[in-house]
């Protein structure tokens, strides 16, 4: 019974280097392989144009690929680009490009489907299935890039961890894809141009801290009051406000790093004053922004947009005690925009 082959792109260079070297072929075959994988992200043995067809043979012969295919994509008419992400099990995974005109961000998963039960969003609709692998992450990235390349002739300027699950409950994975996407011989994208978006670990929050990250983090908070926030995202009743602001204050002083707080208002659950002045309270611990989101339904009236007066309130109150405030529109209204609508409707 013949063996599964092995993903090439589980080895490392140095892993590489000595697979050659016991082929009796030279070491620096290895390095060259390991360009085509992660800095010309390589979809097949036969893109290794300065690899010699007998080495190619032998590396089809003992490896794989498992590159991801853009099973389906959507284009907005405000230029956004949604991407069903097929993987080689052929589940199914969401990435964004977000154009302004200043640049691009692609947003993308970090696991298929997500274990948290937050009822605003379209993924919770999804059970978990598994975490992707690092270079499931970074494909999503090359291939974004890519369209940004094709669309906007410019590279990728940002990216996200804002799509389908949460990054921390995947956390070595997401790390070692950063590692890739940052590293000359990757992608070479700037560590402080990436943002990983949590629903707010207190424990994987301070371990970052630890592991002295050089991205920026985005906390998914909607509401700085625990009874309101455990009825909008209810796996957070065994993560009350008191731990997830230690831990921040614990990454602030470990990092230095302003935090992000994602904040979507809805009518009738935290559009009121009493919200209001409990997010400027949490906001004064340590240093942050407050990105107001614009909110894209999920096909069922629970969760609705707050009015306009609503999110003049936040911007006024926030900006009249010194927190930085920046609105976010909804994007991709046309298509599938909203996180997990896509991946629902090919599931």
């Amino acid at each position: 019974m013949m063996s599964e082959k092995k993903d090439i792109r589980a080895l490392t260079k140095t892993e590489l280097r000595e697979f050659f070297v016991s082929e009796g072929d030279k070491a620096f075959r290895g390095n060259q392989v390991y360009e085509w994988l992660w800095s010309k992200s390589a979809h097949s043995f036969e893109d290794m144009t300065n690899i010699s067809l007998e080495t190619r043979k032998m590396l089809e012969d003992n490896f794989v690929i498992n590159h991801i295919k853009v099973d389906h994509m959507q284009r907005s008419s405000d230029g956004t680009v949604k991407n069903a992400v097929k993987l080689h099990d052929g589940l199914i995974v969401e990435s964004v490009l977000i154009p302004t005109e200043s640049r691009t961000t692609a947003c993308v998963s970090s696991q298929v489907g997500c274990s948290l039960d937050c009822n605003f969003c379209a993924t919770a609709r999804l059970k978990k299935m598994r975490n992707l692998n690092p270079d499931e992450i970074f494909d999503q990235v090359a291939a974004i890039n890519q369209e940004s390349l094709l669309y906007y002739n410019h590279k990728l300027s940002n990216i996200v961890f804002m799509g389908m699950g949460e990054p921390l409950m995947n956390y070595n994975n997401v790390l070692k894809a950063i590692e890739k996407i940052t590293s000359p011989e990757g992608l070479g994208i700037s560590p402080r141009r990436i943002t990983v978006s949590t629903s707010g670990l207190p424990k994987m929050i301070k371990k970052l801290a630890d592991d002295e990250v050089k991205f920026n983090l985005a906390v998914s908070l909607h509401s700085a009051i625990d009874e309101v926030r455990s009825e909008i995202m209810p796996f957070s009743k065994a993560f009350p406000l008191k731990d997830l602001k230690e831990s921040l204050e614990y990454w602030y002083a470990k990092t230095e790093s302003r935090v992000t707080y994602e904040y979507v208002v809805w009518k009738g659950i935290n559009d009121s004053k009493e919200a209001i002045n409990a997010l400027v309270k949490f906001c004064k611990y340590i240093p942050c922004k407050v990105n107001l989101i614009e909110y894209n339904p999920i096909d069922d009236g629970d969760f609705q947009q707050a009015n306009q007066q609503a999110i003049s309130d936040y911007i006024s109150i926030l900006e009249m005690n010194d927190i930085i405030v920046n609105v976010r529109r909804s994007r991709g209204k046309d298509i599938d925009a909203a996180c997990g609508q896509l991946a629902n409707k090919k599931s």
